[in-house]
């Protein structure tokens, strides 16, 4: 076959940079799903693998049904690329309308949408590839479709979680990358128009498919915060998707809430519980409170209370979401919930992943609070390994006391007892300490459950405690250290980086009391 002429390169540099385009949707495509459906179901490594591997089994479909495309190769990736743009670029918007309407049916709308975009990206290839294949070599068509599909696809999952994701919302990204598949689709119309008969379909599909992406970018913004109304209870003010996660903060009457990729991380009817619980015993038990870290704590309710303790003279906040920080240092409804508590000079944010920070920090701090999310993938148990809680323990000045958030012992008792027991094999070093786990009603969690590491000497039950507590008082602390019969300790494993056994009982604990609780609420309509 013979190379292309200098007539045939307008035509060809179309086609090589659709390649690279449809690459680089194809992939943000995938990451659309996956964080859409992590945000509306958790789970974030479970999800985003049958996401992906879903995608990709469509993919293949699609690639496999492209050898049934016999002639006018061009028109078909052209009605491809519409159709994709199409389906690709109202993705977000069909996934998030289903969840709204059915959450149980949410799992078949993800099948579909995945399986509809995934067939049609693989698809695009293949055919692109038997056109460039007719304007040149095999081995050149090969080489520069390869090349460029793996330069979209890096482009794609850069662009996405830093420029996209943040700027534009979910929503309107998919809507970009749809109006950029249905550019690719004019462009090949206008350049290759000799080689593709029966234009005018063409041309009306991809009028009415430019009109939709046009009106859900611009609109997507509200149509999102519609549908979140439906999703809350609350009315929503806030409604943010960084390049880390989805952050939402309702308010009905006085009480607001903050949600994490759906999941609730405090309301303040009730926030004073958990914070006073978290804070105070572990300033209690270290000697001299001068120098505080707080891993996680980015709403800086925690660090209100911390900057109100006595002796406290400089608190280090690690937190790994910056719009997070941002907005509670600058918002001024959430400003007035955390005192103003990011902006005081005594606080330095550090935007870090908590391990990164105390694998590279030197240094010690007299108290440590590691107030991280709940352990619900592996990626996150991380936050709870045995290695991890080593690397705070040496972090920590021999006097001092560390405390973490460990899950609640009545929802997941087997992952609260895996923090408790990994924290004690933890603390088995040169400095003799103590590990007390504890636990305390939040009417807007339940029971909810804290370990504590303290000098070895220290009688966590007499802990002296301000004045100025809502919560606790001496009774309601020697409380806090007893469990009742059926949250006694269980025998479980090390959380270790090599066996994620945390990320496993947290998942069956929760999954096991939901299904509890759908069966009760059952009963009760029956």
């Amino acid at each position: 076959m013979a190379e292309s002429s200098s007539g045939d390169f307008p035509p060809r540099l179309v086609l090589l940079a659709s390649v690279f385009a449809v690459a680089a949707a194809g992939l943000v495509y995938e990451l659309v799903a996956g964080t859409l459906s992590t945000y509306l179901l958790g789970g974030s490594v479970l999800m985003f693998s049958l996401v992906i591997g879903w995608f990709l089994s469509a993919m293949g479909l699609g690639a496999f049904l492209a050898q049934y495309v016999h002639d006018e190769l061009e028109r078909a990736f052209v009605a491809a690329e519409i159709a994709l743009a199409l389906a690709g670029g109202t993705s977000a918007i069909v996934l998030f309308v289903s969840f709204a309407v059915s959450s149980p049916g949410y799992p078949v709308a993800v099948a579909l949408v995945c399986g509809i975009v995934g067939a049609l990206v693989g698809l695009e290839i293949p055919l692109l590839l038997r056109i460039l294949e007719a304007r040149g070599t095999v081995r050149v068509a090969v080489s520069q479709v390869l090349a460029l599909d793996y330069a979209g696809a890096l482009i794609g999952s850069i662009a996405f979680p830093l420029l996209l994701l943040p700027r534009l919302g979910i929503v309107r990204s998919a809507a970009f990358l749809g109006l950029m598949n249905l550019a690719v689709a004019i462009a090949t119309m206008v350049w290759m128009s000799d080689r593709i008969p029966r234009k005018r379909p063409l041309i009306i599909s991809s009028v009415f498919t430019g009109v939709l992406l046009v009106g859900v970018f611009f609109t997507g913004m509200q149509t999102t915060t519609f549908i979140e109304d439906r999703l809350y209870t609350d009315r929503v003010i806030v409604a943010e998707s960084s390049q880390y996660q989805r952050i939402i903060v309702t308010k009905w009457r006085d009480d607001v809430r903050l949600y994490l990729e759906g999941h609730l991380q405090f309301a303040t009817s009730d926030e004073y519980r958990y914070h006073e619980s978290l804070v105070l015993p572990v300033l209690a038990s270290a000697r001299a409170p001068v120098r505080v870290l707080v891993l996680g704590g980015g709403d800086g309710l925690a660090a209100r209370r911390i900057l109100d303790f006595p002796g406290v003279q400089s608190v280090d906040l690690v937190d790994l979401d910056p719009r997070l920080t941002q907005l509670f240092s600058s918002h001024p409804l959430l400003t007035g919930l955390n005192g103003d508590s990011l902006s005081d000079p005594r606080l330095t944010v550090h935007n870090e992943d908590a391990v990164a920070f105390l694998e590279g920090v030197e240094g010690t701090w007299d108290v440590i609070i590691m107030d991280l999310p709940d352990p619900n993938d592996a990626s996150l148990s991380r936050l709870y390994a045995e290695s991890t809680f080593s690397m705070a323990l040496r972090r920590l000045a021999d006097d001092g006391a560390l405390v973490t958030q460990a899950t609640s012992p009545y929802h997941a008792p087997d992952a609260f007892w895996c923090i408790a027991r990994t924290l004690e094999e933890a603390a088995q070093g040169p400095v003799l300490r103590s590990v007390h786990p504890y636990h305390v009603h939040v009417p807007s969690f339940g029971e909810w459950g804290f370990v504590l590491v303290t000098p070895i000497a220290r009688n966590v039950r007499t802990l002296q405690l301000p004045d100025d507590t809502r919560y606790l008082d001496m009774a309601t602390l020697a409380s806090m250290f007893q469990f009742p019969r059926d949250l006694q300790r269980r025998e479980v494993e090390v959380n270790r980086l090599s066996n994620a056994a945390l990320a496993r009982y947290y998942t069956q604990g929760w999954r096991r009391s939901e299904e509890h609780t759908s069966e009760l609420q059952s009963r009760i309509s029956s």
